[in-house]
């Protein structure tokens, strides 16, 4: 009793870097921590508090979703190998999409007959040692060690969170056998001022005029972006940038709110758009901000002549083998920072003022046109329910205190165009493709920020990968309550579509099978209610949509979750309302 061990070491070290939550699947490697939380609690100890997840993909997803709100790091706890490797498409999901976190797992212990306290005590630490434990993620972190000793492992937590938090941003990873928590040790103090991340770069101010002066000869320049938005303030700053000599914004693959979408500077947003984008083939000069995937070359690219400039956190993308976007000069800086360089210097330059404005009319023009065709796709169908009217329903219910949680990929690009957001952190997605990341996202959000109304968007597909069951048991447990609005179409539709992208005219297309249909269809919303308590509703008729959407708010809004499952045209059906128009269109 009253001990003070390695464990008890790095829970102080948690709390010290300012951790909130400890996001935990407890196993036989935890003892000591469990030991070590339980005795802060009877003395009323501040530690992070125990977030109970009965499952570690939603675990990582809660931090993932934590961390875009607040910018903070938090904690996730999973037992030894088999709980690492559960961790699956969310370590992916934060490794792409910059996450700081950090994730601390248990090994076997290395001791079999009492040499040590935790010594094996159970069959399955023979069974859970493995080689290289470390290494089932280590493509997936910037940083994994072992905790050896209690002495200085404040010192590698501290570390730890410097690189988790330095750009580019990302998880890492640390271990710990049961002895080595269990062993007592002497407290040690920690400065946290001299554990900062390393401070945003910036552009050489030579470039950083070269830039301006190649925007100078530009008649039709544009800026492409994805993830800028993850900075607040770096929004600012591009509007700031863009309104000042009207140069207009395409956002391609975003995972947040970059850029306002009511902007008559906003034209619009690209996925895996199959057809050239206009301003794309005429743009002279762009400057790519913040973008993994700025364009698919395929398809759709710039002009052979367009001078492109690339600005990114990490512009060599070196965790991707392949990857290349021939441009004129590449920069790793901070967004933020070098919108801020270009903005002084556009302070003090000089351009045509009539070439501005004439750009400004026609961009204008391009944007009124977009939101014509937004408005048409928008429209109310009595015989079913489109995506894009399920979207513009719940527009109508969000306000400026709305987050939007975004999964719903085969709805990916028409999600953004319908949604309109306007708020920098208004819509967060993960910025990765390991689905399932909805829901323990949702947690995250709700705990980041209880003011807020989240809002979850997701298909059927996505829905079940999040392990729903999981993710409702802990919203009611840790009163964080959340709509989710199920986009349902009975199947995986984007198996189907990159089937078509490849063979438009084959087999598959013909028979309109593309083995993924969910057939005999579950009952989604009942999962939530039966797991969390949730206020659970399936919506077929499309003149039920704006009541089932205000119902489901106003449970929300009461404490309680929602899960309103919305039938869409089925992927069969799709098929063959595609097989009647071609066939009328003879």
């Amino acid at each position: 009793m009253n001990k003070y061990t390695t464990s008890t070491a790095f829970l102080e070290a948690l709390q010290e870097a300012g951790v909130s939550y400890v996001f935990s699947n407890f196993g036989s490697d935890h003892p000591a921590i469990i030991e070590a939380l339980a005795e802060a609690k009877k003395k009323g100890k501040d530690f992070p508090k125990v977030i109970t997840c009965p499952h570690e993909m939603v675990a990582l997803s809660a931090a993932h979703g934590y961390a875009l709100v607040t910018g903070k790091p938090q904690a996730v706890l999973v037992h030894v190998e088999c709980g690492t490797q559960n961790l699956g498409a969310a370590i992916h999901n934060a490794w792409k999409g910059r996450i700081p976190v950090i994730i601390f797992a248990g090994t076997s212990p290395f001791t079999q007959e009492g040499e040590l306290l935790g010594s094996r005590n159970e069959f399955i630490h023979w069974i859970q040692d493995v080689p290289d434990q470390r290494g089932i993620v280590r493509g997936y972190t910037k940083y994994d060690n072992e905790i050896r000793t209690g002495t200085n492992v404040k010192q590698m937590v501290h570390r730890a969170f410097q690189i988790a938090q330095s750009s580019p941003q990302g998880p890492v990873y640390l271990v710990g056998a049961r002895e080595v928590m269990e062993e007592e040790t002497v407290p040690v103090t920690i400065n946290n001022e001299l554990w900062k991340p390393v401070a945003p770069r910036a552009l050489p101010p030579k470039d950083a005029k070269a830039i301006i002066e190649d925007l100078y000869r530009a008649k039709r320049p544009l800026v492409v972006t994805s993830y800028l938005g993850k900075n607040k303030r770096a929004v600012g700053e591009l509007v700031k940038f863009c309104e000042k000599i009207a140069i207009p914004v395409l956002e391609s693959v975003p995972s947040h709110m970059n850029f306002p979408a009511d902007s008559s500077l906003h034209c619009g947003y690209q996925w895996n758009t199959d057809k050239q984008n206009k301003l794309l083939a005429e743009a002279d000069f762009i400057l790519v901000l913040d973008s993994d995937v700025p364009w698919i070359p395929l398809k759709n690219k710039p002009s052979k002549d367009a001078i492109i400039y690339y600005i990114d956190e990490d512009p060599l993308k070196e965790g991707m083998p392949l990857w290349y976007i021939p441009s004129k000069r590449f920069f790793a800086a901070d967004a933020e920072t070098a919108l801020q360089q270009l903005n002084d210097i556009l302070s003090h330059s000089t351009f045509d003022k009539g070439q501005i404005e004439k750009r400004r009319a026609w961009v204008e023009t391009y944007h009124q046109q977009l939101q014509k065709k937004q408005l048409d796709a928008e429209k109310y169908q009595e015989e079913y329910i489109t995506p894009e009217y399920l979207l513009a329903c719940i527009r109508e219910i969000c306000d400026e205190n709305t987050v939007v949680i975004n999964e719903l990929i085969s709805n990916y690009q028409a999600s953004y165009t319908h949604l309109n957001r306007n708020e920098p952190g208004s819509i967060l997605g993960s910025g990765a493709g390991g689905l399932g990341w909805n829901g323990g996202a949702s947690i995250g959000v709700k705990l980041a920020d209880p003011s807020k109304t989240v809002i979850n968007l997701t298909g059927d597909g996505s829905y079940m990968f999040s392990v729903p069951s999981t993710v409702q048991w802990i919203s009611r447990r840790y009163n964080a309550p959340f709509l989710t609005v199920i986009f349902n179409n009975r199947g995986w539709k984007s198996p189907k579509l990159s089937t078509l992208g490849v063979h438009p005219e084959g087999i598959a297309n013909e028979t309109n099978e593309f083995f993924v249909d969910f057939t005999p269809h579950a009952d989604l919303s009942k999962i939530a209610e039966a797991s969390g308590g949730a206020y659970a509703r399936k919506v077929e008729d499309p003149a039920n949509v704006k009541n089932a959407l205000q119902e489901a708010l106003k449970a929300v809004r009461s404490g309680r979750s929602a899960v309103l499952d919305v039938y869409l045209p089925s992927i069969k059906e799709e098929g063959q309302m595609a097989k009647k128009k071609d066939f009328a269109s003879l």
